[in-house]
């Protein structure tokens, strides 16, 4: 080979090792972190709002979806299954603490399964959140900020999976929530943005807010409630803890009886004791097919309390306060009453302990997660909406010593219950009207308080008016009076009869009198079931005519202050504070008699002189039962017409008589 063509391949090949030595150096010098052009790419934020934002940027993208069945021709009855995922990203300087998104549904979503949070109701799945929802961080309830966590996205961001059922929106088109907001106080979200199948927004602090003096800590303040529950745990070990529960009220028309409290175990934990309380459903054998006891194969479940998911957990007699076993703690074992603190301060809180056994991965002392989803219920009291529980400073314990020191809890969080007005026939009393000046009764609404069987009635229909004799018989017995009082009156029966109203209980209020200076009703509590209510209270909002309030003569009667203005508080008086159940007449062809109470309450013109008695003025606007609002009557008595032309005749009724007479003394005179 000639010199010349032997040196042309000697560079040639080291232009080739040359090039292939540089571009290694290249990809060695990208894949050390030099930041190529692609992860460039990557760490850009995927909306370019994401950036500029300062607060909270929320997002929401519609995944997927699947027809269901069945199949239908109508479009709008549909129903197709969904996926879709939200995010809540922290781009403050400062943590997010105990983040809450809403989601404003209008498709009648329901969901069937959340990931990386809860509702913060604690609904149920399947759950129909067709009005909206609002998600709560679990297992994260907090999120981080950028400069402390150097960026981590595990810390700053969490990710909600959503998947349920919507109906009537078929492809192509996209079911997106109406809007997107941060929940949390002090934040203001201007209306997202809809782009496809995404919806978002940057949330920023509201500068107007005035926040509460701020914590030193990265812990929450505590909330206010109708009804507060304290989770502190007082004891941490490797594979378990003790807990301390304690329930507080502190609504002036709340109450509890016989209350059931039930919670969700999110993490495999079980109760393996308790003082203080009991769970209804002790399964200990049972415990032995769960999956705790695949790991904790040498464990006697024997004792064990519950291994349930949700255990329905219920207050000690007062029999078993005493007892070293399962009672002898402050503020148990009273049958789960929870009066108002006017009342008795010292039935206005319940407390009771349990050891909690947890599961893996959580098998460190430090690896503590609160049950969520917290309902509690009682016989017929409120219905309480509780929220999940947040994070909030260690409850501190007096020394048990004695000595003048406290002691902290491990940790605690806190659960905020609020009332909720009863929905539309879900109520569980109802009131019926009547007055002096008309002679039938409203009685309570057609299913006030739920129809279950609507074959022999009708649901829809109005109730009948009554003679006010019918009133103390149950509602089965009313058919006959109903039909004879509607044969007097010339009125039309209806055909099926309109249903009961269901109620358990019951109040009528009827207007007595009405004089110069002053007028009174008469109130009467009729219980309608096999059921003692002990210690019972009423109240009833009066409106604008409340300042003329005097008395309640056979009940105690005392003014209620704010938020409960213009309203008037009764309970029994010594002796008189049971109100009994049912019983048997007579014979057993007569009708059940109810348990009863009582009480005239008196008023004066004298604050109030331009009431108007017979136009309804006379009746309440709001009425309370054991804290339940009860369901009134949609209409109220009218003054009749014999009643009306029974006043003072007027100057053109006397005109009117005098010229009769007049005219018939002529006639008289002309036929003489």
């Amino acid at each position: 080979m000639p010199l010349w063509r032997r040196w042309r391949v000697h560079l040639f090949a080291a232009v080739v090792v040359l090039a292939v030595v540089t571009a290694a150096r290249a990809q060695d010098y990208n894949n050390g972190g030099g930041g190529g052009d692609d992860d460039d790419e990557k760490d850009k934020p995927q909306f370019k709002a994401q950036e500029a934002c300062n607060g909270a940027f929320l997002s929401y993208t519609f995944m997927e979806r699947t027809k269901e069945y069945p199949h239908l021709k109508n479009a709008t009855a549909q129903a197709y299954a969904f996926k879709a995922q939200a995010t809540v990203l922290n781009t403050m300087t400062e943590d997010l603490m105990a983040w809450q998104m809403f989601v404003g549904f209008q498709h009648k979503e329901i969901l069937v399964s959340v990931g990386g949070a809860v509702l913060l109701d604690g609904t149920d799945f399947p759950a129909n959140v067709s009005g909206g929802a609002t998600f709560a961080g679990y297992p994260m309830a907090n999120l981080l900020n950028s400069i402390d966590t150097a960026g981590d996205m595990t810390q700053i961001q969490v990710q909600i999976d959503i998947t349920g059922t919507q109906f009537g929106i078929k492809p192509p088109g996209k079911p997106m929530p109406k809007t997107i907001k941060l929940a949390n106080p002090g934040f203001r979200c201007p209306a997202p943005t809809h782009k496809d199948s995404v919806t978002y927004v940057c949330c920023v602090k509201d500068p107007k807010f005035k926040a509460k003096k701020a914590n030193s800590t990265r812990y929450l303040p505590r909330q206010k409630g109708d009804l507060t529950i304290a989770y502190d745990v007082l004891q941490a070990f490797g594979n378990k803890y003790m807990a301390q529960v304690s329930i507080d009220n502190w609504s002036p028309i709340g109450r509890l009886d016989n209350w059931n409290l039930t919670w969700e175990w999110k993490r495999g934990e079980f109760i393996e004791n308790m003082r203080g309380a009991y769970t209804l459903l002790k399964e200990g054998p049972a415990c032995v097919y769960s999956p705790a006891a695949s790991y904790y194969k040498d464990f006697d479940f024997t004792p064990v309390y519950s291994c349930e998911k949700r255990p329905v957990i219920v207050d000690l007699p007062p029999e078993r306060e005493k007892d070293n076993a399962v009672g002898n703690l402050p503020f148990c074992c009273k049958n789960g009453t929870l009066l108002p603190r006017t009342m008795d301060e010292s039935k206005s809180r319940a407390m009771f302990q349990l050891t909690v056994y947890k599961m893996p991965p959580d098998l460190n002392r430090t690896a503590l997660y609160p049950p969520q989803n917290w309902k509690i219920a009682g016989k017929l009291n409120p219905h309480y909406v509780c929220g999940q529980p947040i994070r909030v400073s260690p409850m501190e314990f007096p020394d048990p010593t004695g000595l003048m020191s406290s002691t902290p809890a491990v940790a605690s969080w806190q659960v905020a219950c609020n009332i909720t007005r009863p929905k539309k026939r879900a109520s569980k009393c109802c009131v019926s009207f009547s007055a002096y000046y008309n002679d039938s009764t409203v009685p309570c609404n057609t299913c006030a308080c739920g129809c279950n069987d609507t074959a022999m009635c009708n649901q829809n229909a109005h109730p009948i008016l009554l003679p006010s004799e019918a009133m103390l018989v149950p509602f089965d017995n009313r058919t006959a009076k109903a039909r004879a009082w509607a044969k007097i009156k010339h009125w039309r029966v209806p055909n099926p009869m309109p249903c009961g109203d269901n109620c358990g209980l019951s109040i009528n209020w009827h207007v007595m009198n009405n004089y110069k200076s002053g007028w009174s009703v008469r109130i009467t509590i009729f219980n309608w079931q096999d059921y003692t209510f002990k210690d019972w209270f009423a109240a009833v909002t009066m409106g604008d005519h409340y300042s003329g309030y005097d008395n309640v003569y056979s009940f105690n009667g005392t003014r209620m202050g704010a938020p409960f203005n213009n309203t008037i508080f009764m309970q029994g008086l010594p002796g008189l504070a049971y109100l009994e159940p049912i019983t048997d007449g007579n014979t057993p062809d007569d009708p059940r008699v109810p348990g009863k109470q009582q009480s005239v309450i008196s008023f004066k013109k004298k604050d109030a002189p331009n009431i108007n008695i017979p136009r309804g003025e006379g009746f309440p606007k709001r009425v309370y039962f054991d804290g339940e609002e009860c369901a009134l009557p949609e209409t109220i008595p009218r003054v009749s017409s014999a009643r009306r032309w029974a006043g003072p005749p007027s100057l053109l009724q006397l005109v009117t008589g005098a010229a009769i007479i007049m005219i018939l003394a002529v006639v008289d005179s002309l036929c003489l």
